[in-house]
């Protein structure tokens, strides 16, 4: 067939334009979005390995997918009571959403005292917990890492920035940083200082280092025109002892792959000697989760070693996350946290069914932080202001 020629009665398409990056208020919404469904999305094969998850689903787990022992979730161990499936969220998602009502409650920057003054309260106050299909205090749904600060603000009293000393080393406290980096947007350097305080009284060594790193990437990958490299270089330039060096050695091997299902191994075996669990999750070595300025949290690296092989795209990356087992709930909310901030569309049908399931609507926190993120900028401008005013005084130089 003879292509044809548009005549002057013909309407000619206007030529098409690339779509405008999205805007503070959109990653806000992705990232937080984002890190919901990929929490999500991991909880029902947390704990697994990469061939156990193959060999429950008949392949690579795609979407969301049902509790591991099915209708004996009740009962089942190691995770019971909790359901785990089905588009429920994990405790991953109600810290998040507690760390932005403490923004909400404050509107400018946290430090270790509104974890005591206003987290705390609220891990004491009733809510919906969606894995356990009731309304319950957080505190009887989190973690032992992240029950450790009730414990010690709430009935020890300790002094909020020392509070974290003692704690097993985990991921608890890096996986809920999102809000951190999101109130910082586009300043990486700002968000790893804030939540290095913030995670003060809940974490030290290398599980509270990474909790800075990971705010920092979500607040680099705001930047307009960010991309995954650009995410992982400024969480390289400001990462310390093992997170540093863990950070590399997984990213060195992820920027060779572009399908995680090929990535998944090799990015274990680069990890492997920074992780301090060893080879069975669930069975830590007698070592495991100890301060140390030679390791680091498996979670985090891997994250950001998804995101390179996903090349920033969103499904591939928190898929990535998802099938690559062992901490992966996690895995998944920092890895769709950053890939959301960077742009990347969380698919509509995932989100709908995890809201709903859930019983929390995912995008109204957004909003929250979006504003609060505003009004915390505005204020910085205003103190930056004030200090060269005065720096200009003291120099001399007016």
């Amino acid at each position: 067939m003879t292509p044809t020629t548009a005549t002057a009665a013909e309407p000619v398409p206007a030529p098409s334009t690339p779509l405008s990056p999205p805007g503070l208020d959109d990653r806000i919404t992705r990232a937080l979005v984002g890190a919901a469904v990929g929490d999500a999305l991991g909880g029902p094969v947390e704990g697994w390995t990469p061939e156990q998850i193959a060999e429950r689903h008949g392949g690579r787990v795609t979407g969301i997918v049902g509790p591991w022992h099915g209708e004996n979730w009740r009962t089942a161990r190691p995770i019971a009571p909790y359901h785990k499936g089905d588009g429920h969220v994990t405790d991953d998602t109600l810290m998040t959403h507690a760390l932005i009502r403490v923004y909400e409650k404050v509107r400018d920057h946290l430090d270790a005292y509104a974890v005591a003054d206003h987290l705390v309260p609220d891990l004491l106050s009733p809510r919906w917990i969606p894995e356990l299909e009731a309304e319950a205090l957080p505190l009887q749904r989190i973690f032992l890492a992240e029950k450790w600060i009730v414990a010690r603000l709430h009935y020890g009293h300790v002094d909020p920035r020392e509070a974290g000393a003692g704690n097993i080393v985990n991921c608890g406290a890096a996986m809920y940083m999102a809000p951190v980096g999101l109130v910082n947007a586009g300043h990486p350097e700002a968000a790893y200082a804030e939540a290095l305080e913030v995670a003060a009284p809940h974490q030290s060594s290398y599980g509270r280092e990474a909790a800075g790193v990971f705010a920092a990437a979500v607040a680099a990958a705001c930047h307009p025109g960010a991309t995954p490299a650009s995410v992982v270089d400024a969480a390289l330039a400001l990462a310390k002892d093992g997170t540093r060096s863990a950070i590399e050695a997984v990213c060195e091997v992820a920027v060779r792959h572009d399908d995680f299902e090929a990535a998944i191994t090799p990015l274990r075996a680069a990890v492997e000697p920074f992780d301090t669990v060893g080879p069975d999750y669930r069975s830590p070595a007698l070592s495991a989760r100890r301060p140390s300025r030679l390791h680091a949290i498996e979670e985090l690296p891997v994250a950001l070693g998804m995101l390179l092989v996903g090349g920033g795209d969103y499904r591939r990356t928190v898929l990535g996350s998802v099938n690559y087992g062992r901490d992966c709930d996690s895995i998944a909310t920092m890895s769709g946290a950053i890939a959301g901030a960077l742009g990347g569309e969380v698919p509509a049908d995932w989100a709908r069914t995890v809201a709903q399931a859930s019983r929390l609507d995912l995008e109204a926190p957004a909003r929250t932080l979006a504003q609060v993120a505003r009004e915390v900028f505005a204020r910085d401008v205003e103190r930056r202001r004030s200090h060269e005013e005065a720096f200009t005084a003291l120099a001399g130089d007016r």
